[in-house]
């Protein structure tokens, strides 16, 4: 952590050029003595990266900024948010503290927090940023998080892990034991400093998976920030045994979309397969990642178009958590059927259906964008078929 980049000439020509290109700073002349012009440009990258993601620490001043992927890799100020509801009590200790982002959040919530950081540099940042936003609640630790519970007497309310998906051996990984640190493998160890477990994994981690891994899974929280699918939080609980309790939630602009269930409700879920009716559902992704396909059509009171098509229908319109859709027009799947709709633009989405949207649109002809939505899917029949709608 280089301090002079903190002094105020430095940081007032980071403010000011914001929007000017990386590439034409980085071969001029090192603009000041302490401070070189790729450090320049590394925080002027970094901070940009912060403009939506991290508004708080981008529009306060002498925010130092670490390297661009531990931008990336951190969570956003909503998703940390989300993760703030979930815990309360007296401490929280988190193993991984990172840029510090959920720890902040965390603050909110706990009464005193640790920030556990293996990197001196990072950890550094870190504390500087804390003072720097006025945290007062927290303590951080340049340390192995698993070493530091292996050496602390304290207990815990919480104890939160979001483990590196970044693996020496083995490149990007998302098995919770390739992970590090290799949270099954410390479990007992964990849960003799608390009784209570949050922890961040990739999106791309099996739910099956990860119940059988961790054991001892209360819940699931799968989160969303505008349809695209970020993480999923895992509460763990000393000794629980009992049904998974799932909950999927979408963060948008305007509305937080949530739709929750229970594990071993999905398989005994009660719905009914139909042929497309006048309105179409389309789950959001949070729903679609947690794997809600039966429960979401008892719950809403929809007919499924067949089991591995994972569009639902109506004859009435619902307020449903996804997109929904007027059929306007269905159609067999064959080359004289969809040329005779003349379509030179139009959205396309497939599901259950054998061919890509890439492959459709060379084939059709069919340019991206336009008020018309097509749905190349699979009925219950078993018939490939094409619906033509509008957004309802």
């Amino acid at each position: 952590m280089n301090t002079a980049i903190l002094h105020t000439n430095v940081q007032n020509f980071i403010a000011e050029n914001l929007e000017t290109d990386i590439m034409s700073i980085l071969l001029k002349k090192d603009t000041f003595n302490d401070v070189t012009n790729k450090e320049l440009a590394a925080q002027i990258e970094a901070k940009n990266k912060c403009k939506s993601k991290l508004p708080t620490w981008f529009t306060t001043p002498n925010i130092y900024y670490p390297n661009k992927l531990n931008i990336e890799q951190t969570s956003s100020e909503k998703t940390a948010t989300y993760k703030a509801s979930l815990v309360k009590g007296k401490t929280l200790i988190d193993l991984t503290g990172g840029l510090g982002v959920d720890c902040f959040y965390f603050t909110k919530k706990i009464a005193l927090v640790y920030h556990c950081e293996i990197s001196e540099n990072v950890s550094k940042i870190a504390a500087h940023n804390f003072k720097t936003l006025g945290v007062k609640n927290i303590n951080t630790c340049n340390v192995n998080g698993i070493d530091h519970l292996k050496n602390t007497d304290l207990l815990f309310d919480w104890i939160y892990i979001d483990p590196s998906r970044r693996n020496d051996a083995k490149g990007k990984v998302f098995f919770l034991e390739d992970c590090l640190p290799n949270v099954p493998e410390h479990l007992d160890l964990i849960f003799s400093k608390a009784d209570n477990i949050l922890i961040k994994t990739s999106p791309l981690l099996d739910f099956s998976v990860g119940i059988k891994s961790l054991q001892n899974v209360k819940e699931i929280h799968v989160v969303a920030l505008n349809n695209d699918v970020k993480e999923l939080l895992w509460v763990l609980e000393k000794d629980y045994t009992g049904d998974i309790y799932i909950k999927t939630i979408n963060l948008t602009k305007t509305e937080d979309l949530v739709f929750s269930f229970n594990y071993t409700n999905e398989k005994e879920a009660v719905f009914t397969y139909s042929e497309p009716q006048q309105y179409i559902y389309e789950p959001n992704s949070a729903i679609l990642k947690a794997g809600a396909f039966k429960s979401v059509a008892a719950h809403y009171k929809l007919h499924k178009l067949h089991e591995h098509t994972h569009l639902y229908t109506s004859n009435d319109l619902i307020d449903f958590a996804g997109r929904c859709f007027k059929v306007e027009t269905q159609i067999a799947f064959n080359k004289k059927e969809i040329q005779r709709l003349q379509l030179t633009k139009a959205n396309i989405t497939t599901r259950n259906f054998p061919e890509s949207v890439a492959n459709i649109r060379k084939k059709f002809k069919i340019k991206e964008g336009g008020n018309i939505y097509l749905f190349f899917t699979t009925d219950c029949y078993n018939k490939k078929v094409v619906l033509l709608c509008s957004k309802a």
